[in-house]
């Protein structure tokens, strides 16, 4: 199985590239800066340098050819003001959308964030970034041609992750360890019966696999 991952070089997606890696798939990840190359090496995955924010919808439909899975991981980071919100959180992610369409891929998994609304209020860069991530889900959701999945983690923390999670519609606040962000990612990558499902995500007491097979085809 090959997949492609739209912010390669970020925490989750490093980690994500790592486990399907391991498991014997093929790996991309989109990255814009050359020097973070190695670090996606290092985790098994091919280095594809690309800028998403000025990239056409041909460009990025090249690299994903013949890709299984597509997963929209990147963001313009907790530094970023309110225009990159745009560019990246929203225009990206349509973007990489629209790219999969054109190349084909169904599968198509969207790393989003709890609380994400295109109607959320509010002035502040968080607002602006859950507006942002808002608009972007609904513009996926509303694609046919995609069987799209959308998770929406909690709290992201840097803990070791436990493998025990829960995974629902709603599930309500709550932390979640990176490392268990990216071992759902996995089996939802080659889950395809979570299609059309946006899922909320936080620390639990259910097993991954059990978690992500308890919400297929709900």
């Amino acid at each position: 199985m090959r997949t492609v991952i739209a912010g390669g070089h970020g925490q989750i997606a490093l980690r994500l590239e790592q486990l399907l890696s391991a498991r014997g798939d093929e790996v991309a990840g989109i990255i814009r800066k050359a020097e973070q190359g190695d670090d996606l090496r290092r985790a098994g995955a091919e280095p594809v340098l690309l800028d998403l924010e000025s990239a056409s919808v041909e460009e990025v439909a090249a690299h994903l050819q013949g890709a299984d899975a597509a997963v929209f991981a990147a963001g313009a980071g907790p530094g970023s003001g309110t225009a990159r919100k745009d560019t990246v959180d929203r225009g990206a992610a349509v973007l990489f959308a629209d790219a999969a369409v054109r190349a084909r891929v169904r599968r198509f998994v969207v790393v989003s964030s709890m609380g994400a609304d295109p109607a959320h209020e509010g002035d502040e860069v968080f607002d602006v970034y859950l507006r942002a991530k808002g608009e972007a889900d609904a513009y996926v959701t509303r694609q046919d041609a995609l069987d799209w999945t959308i998770l929406r983690p909690g709290a992201l923390t840097n803990d070791a992750g436990t493998g025990l999670v829960r995974l629902e519609a709603r599930t309500g606040r709550g932390p979640v360890p990176r490392d268990d962000v990216a071992a759902v990612l996995a089996e939802l990558v080659d889950t395809s019966a979570t299609a059309g499902l946006t899922l909320e995500l936080i620390g639990g007491s259910t097993p991954v696999s059990v978690a992500v097979k308890s919400v297929a085809g709900n």
